[in-house]
């Protein structure tokens, strides 16, 4: 170590000066930085990203890079040289890690903003992944740090690594539904007010999403009972969101007796499609579908311009009611399944057993 006679005073002084110089351009290009980013669109996500992650840039990092930039100017010490370049690679290190922090943290509060959460669960689920980011980046710091002063952490690093196996494990369901709410935050498959159909235990449900959880969702079902499904479950099925849907497509099947005359039947598809358009609708198309076990079948598709279930489902009712008023004035009568016995006269002839009298002649009557 050099003598204090020896220094030179003038080349230290100097260092200085030009440390401070930098620690000045520094501050004032972080607050240049926030500047900026504040006067750009809030509503976009990377000036808000820009400006969290250089709020959090410290004065202390600023100081230990303005140091290291000038120590290698000077005549001090070797090992004054390596205690600021190991200070500097610790505050390197931390800076990193707290940079690194406020970016994912900004950037999932950024993606849970559109997601129509309660505010309260949001909060929850934003607090709990912030520990988590915490935790893990200023460990991985931690490690690097160590390393970087000579500490071998190989051991440490497998003893983090068995104890995360370990309590992965023991709570692999919580983990597992946490990190589907976490999908549902930024992949958004539906929101809060979105109408939803998924399968549960006894078929499909259709719903209103009341809450998205941390570990579970909350649907409102069209028969009024709230349903709670795992998010994980619910992640793992095909779920239908009907949110943005301005139109559906409807199918009404009905099926007539045998004892239809031909030409009343062949006009049925021409009725269907009278109904749906009077009811202005969108007619797509209405045909005979084949003889069933006990009926004649026909089916009519049209497109309703609504944009929920329950006004989908209404505009069915009406059709389907129209079409019962149709039928019942011409006396087409629906099918329905039934066994038919046949007797025979003493002479031998079969006694039917129902009117002979056929639906046209009952219509002209």
């Amino acid at each position: 170590m050099p003598h204090w006679s020896e220094i030179d005073f003038v080349a230290l002084l100097t260092a200085v000066g030009i440390a401070a110089l930098i620690f000045s351009v520094l501050l004032g290009l972080r607050a240049g930085i926030r500047r900026f980013a504040s006067h750009i669109e809030k509503k976009m996500a990377w000036p808000v990203m820009i400006d969290h992650v250089a709020r959090k840039t410290g004065l202390w990092f600023l100081a230990a890079v303005a140091v290291q930039a000038t120590v290698g100017y000077t005549n001090v010490s070797t090992d004054l040289k390596q205690a600021v370049h190991a200070l500097f690679v610790i505050a390197f290190v931390l800076q990193a890690a707290i940079w690194s922090r406020a970016l994912i943290i900004s950037l999932v509060e950024h993606r849970a903003a559109g997601t129509g959460s309660d505010e309260s669960n949001l909060t929850s689920a934003i607090g709990l992944i912030r520990l988590l980011v915490s935790v893990g980046v200023f460990t991985i710091a931690g490690i690097l740090i160590l390393d970087n002063l000579g500490v071998n952490v190989t051991g440490l690093v497998a003893g983090l690594g068995i104890g995360g196996i370990a309590i992965g494990l023991a709570a692999q369901g919580i983990f597992s539904d946490l990190f589907a709410a976490l999908s549902i935050i930024f992949d958004k498959p539906f929101r809060v007010g979105d109408v939803i159909t998924y399968t549960g235990t006894e078929g499909p449900v259709t719903g209103t999403v009341e809450e998205i959880g941390l570990k579970s969702t909350r649907v409102r079902s069209l028969t009024g009972e709230l349903r709670v499904i795992g998010n994980a479950q619910l992640l793992a099925q095909e779920v239908s969101n009907y949110a943005g849907r301005n139109l559906f497509r409807l199918h009404l099947v009905a099926g007539v007796t045998y004892q239809t005359p031909p030409d009343v039947a062949d006009s049925i598809p021409g009725l269907m499609q009278d109904l749906a358009e009077k009811a202005g609708h969108r007619f797509i198309r209405s045909n005979f579908t084949g003889f069933g076990a006990s009926s004649i079948d026909f089916e009519l598709y049209f497109e309703a311009d609504v944009d929920n279930v329950a006004e989908a489902q209404a505009a069915y009712q009406r059709v389907a009611m129209n079409l019962l008023r149709a039928f019942h004035e011409r006396k087409i009568e629906f099918a329905y399944p039934t066994q038919t016995n046949f007797t025979a006269a003493p002479d031998g002839s079969i006694i039917m057993p129902y009117p002979t009298e056929t639906v046209s002649e009952r219509s002209h009557s």
